[in-house]
């Protein structure tokens, strides 16, 4: 069995919940979302996430086959993914990273 190499993708993601959503549907999808992403990253799709001191914002390494795998079989399975507005850039290794130096 051949395995995929995946390739790192920095995304930013910020969720705007809709003016007038009750509270019980927003429960729902962070619980649902909340499950979602340990699903991804037990299946090495999500790497790390940070979210930024006092911002609705999150930033985090993501890994996918290709660009479209990360889109379509990843980002929109979120279950906050209606309300994201997501924005993806291709990581490729720095030749002074200190991971590579080692």
């Amino acid at each position: 069995m051949r395995r995929e190499v995946m390739q790192e993708f920095l995304v930013q993601i910020i969720t705007t919940i809709p003016d007038g959503t009750p509270d019980e549907e927003v429960a729902r999808r962070r619980a649902a979302e909340q499950v979602r992403a340990r699903e991804l990253a037990a299946a090495g799709n999500l790497y790390r996430l940070w979210r930024p001191v006092g911002e609705l914002r999150s930033i985090g390494i993501w890994c996918a086959a290709t660009l479209e795998e990360l889109q379509h079989k990843v980002l929109d399975t979120l279950p906050l993914r209606p309300w994201m507005t997501i924005d993806v850039a291709p990581l490729q290794a720095h030749p002074n990273d200190p991971g590579r130096l080692q």
